[in-house]
Formats: structure tokens, sequence, C-alpha cells
């Protein structure tokens, strides 16, 4: 029971991640990413490859599978940023199928379909898997911590006032002089890098990663996070990754309640189940658990 609950605790702090970057893109300057699994999978592609394929120590995988998605943001923001809101979904969204199809189709580096197995677990210092797991937590309680202390920093300066103010009214910032592009393209490169993070923590938690675990249901479980949590609040979007996984783990016992459920449609179940969750939200608190009240 112990390692099943540090699981979970290991898997929220990785929603957290992806909740707290994600949040720093729409909660503050109101990007709307419909594609961020994408950095999730580049990320855990880039630890991944580092480790098996060029054997590099966890820390230069963790460095590249930061800075790639962050390199990669920047093309995506000077192409699409120009975009009004829905057009710049359509757009990250594509590019999250891309990055998932070029991942499939590539051979030589990512192995396909396959994908790549045998990833290293992080601070393997003891031959109990549950002390190290428990190691693991703890670094990622730092590490999110970490990012959290970052983001409020940054949100609380001159400069998070300025990402808020693209956010709130765009036009007026144009008439101030400013270049909304350059800082939109400028957050979405630090919160892809967040999401690239996670992406490293998620491939050596798993040992394994695969095409098929980075499909858009991500990002629709991340966006369900900071709904749930409050839009713009930092604390919301950490709360919001531990409401999201206790929804998607308390659902299990669905097919325990409800009898004739079979393990194929238990998914789709689920899947209904956070969604009435977010309906549910919506209607009683659309504002979140922290959001602001309008």
């Amino acid at each position: 029971m112990e390692g099943y609950l540090l699981a979970i605790l290991i898997t929220t702090l990785i929603y957290v991640l992806l909740a707290v970057g994600l949040d720093f893109q729409y909660g503050f300057t109101g990007l709307i990413n419909f594609g961020y699994v994408g950095f999730f999978a580049v990320g855990a592609y880039a630890a991944a490859i580092c480790s098996v394929r060029l054997q590099w120590p966890p820390a230069a995988g963790f460095a590249l599978a930061m800075v790639l998605p962050a390199l990669l943001a920047w093309p995506l923001g000077r192409i699409a940023l120009r975009l009004k809101d829905d057009y710049l979904a359509i757009v990250t969204l594509g590019f999250s199928e891309i990055v998932r199809l070029v991942l499939i189709s590539e051979k030589e580096l990512t192995n396909g379909g396959q994908g790549i197995p045998g990833v290293p677990r992080l601070l393997a210092v003891s031959p109990s898997n549950f002390v190290n797991d428990l190691a693991l937590a703890a670094l990622m309680a730092l590490v999110c911590a970490g990012v959290v202390w970052l983001l409020r920093h940054v949100t609380r300066s001159p400069y998070g006032r300025l990402i808020q103010a693209i956010r709130d009214d765009e036009t007026a910032l144009l008439a101030l002089g400013k270049n909304p592009a350059r800082f939109k393209t400028q957050v979405l490169m630090l919160g892809g890098a967040v999401g690239g993070l996670a992406g490293a923590f998620y491939a050596h938690y798993i040992s394994l990663v695969t095409p098929d675990q980075f499909t858009p249901v991500i990002t629709f479980y991340v966006w369900m996070a900071i709904i749930m949590g409050g839009i713009g609040r930092l604390r919301g979007a950490v709360a919001g990754g531990f409401l999201l996984v206790a929804f998607l783990e308390g659902s299990r016992v669905i097919r325990d309640v409800v009898p004739g459920i079979s393990e194929v449609a238990m998914s789709s179940v689920r899947l209904a189940a956070v969604g009435l969750a977010l309906i549910l939200f919506m209607r009683f608190a659309p504002h979140g658990l922290f959001g602001r009240k309008r």
C-alpha cells in the first residue's frame, strides 16, 4: 500500500510541473496551448536518449530535456503567436501531433513505436525500490517548490505585470510601444522548458518511453488541473495537480461499484467521470479552488 501511495505522489508531482508550466502560459499570458504534451514528450525522449543511447549522466539529460523544448518553442512562437487565440490553439495541437508522428516514424534515434526501454532510475542508492522512490519523490518535491518559487518571483516582477497586461489588454500594450509577440515567445519557451523537465522525470521514473504515452488526452488532463485549481494562480495549479490525480485514481473504484464494466471500457468510463467532475467545477466553482473572483 505504501508503494502504491508513493507512486501516486510521484505521478502527482509530474502533473504539478505540467500544470504550473501551462498555467504560466495561459493563466498569466493568455496563450491557449492545446499541444503542451508535445513539450512533455520532447523532454522525456531527450532524457531517455541521453541516458540510454549516448550514456550521458542524468544531469546532462535533464539540461537537454529543458533546452530542447524551449528551442522548439521559439520558431513555434514566431510563427503562431501572431495569430488569434483560436488559431494558436489549432497550431499548438498540430505541433504536438507532429512531434508524436516524428517519434513514431523515426527508427534510428527514437526506435519508432517500440520506444526506448531501460531508462535508468534516478537516485538508485538502495536495494529497496521503496527507498529509491521515496528519495525521488523528495527530489521532485524540492524541484516543484523551486519551479513554483521561480515562476512566482517572475509573475510578481515588472516582467510578470507586463505579460499579464498582454493577457488583459494586448491592444493597450501595443499602444505603449511594447512588442507582445516577443514576450509571448519568451513565455512559450519558459513554459516549454518546465514541460520538458516534467518529461525528464517521467522518463526516469517509468523507465520506458513510447509515442503512445504522449497523446492529446495528457494536455486535456493538464487543462483540467489548472481549471479545477484556479487559472492564473500558481497555488491553484499545484492544488489542481493533486485534484486531478485524485479523480483519476478515485475513478478506478467505479468498476468495483458498477457491475458490467469491462477492462476495455474502463478507460472511457474514467474519462467520462473526470469530464463530469470538470462540468461540476464549471457549474459550482467556475473560478476553481484558488481562482480570482470577478
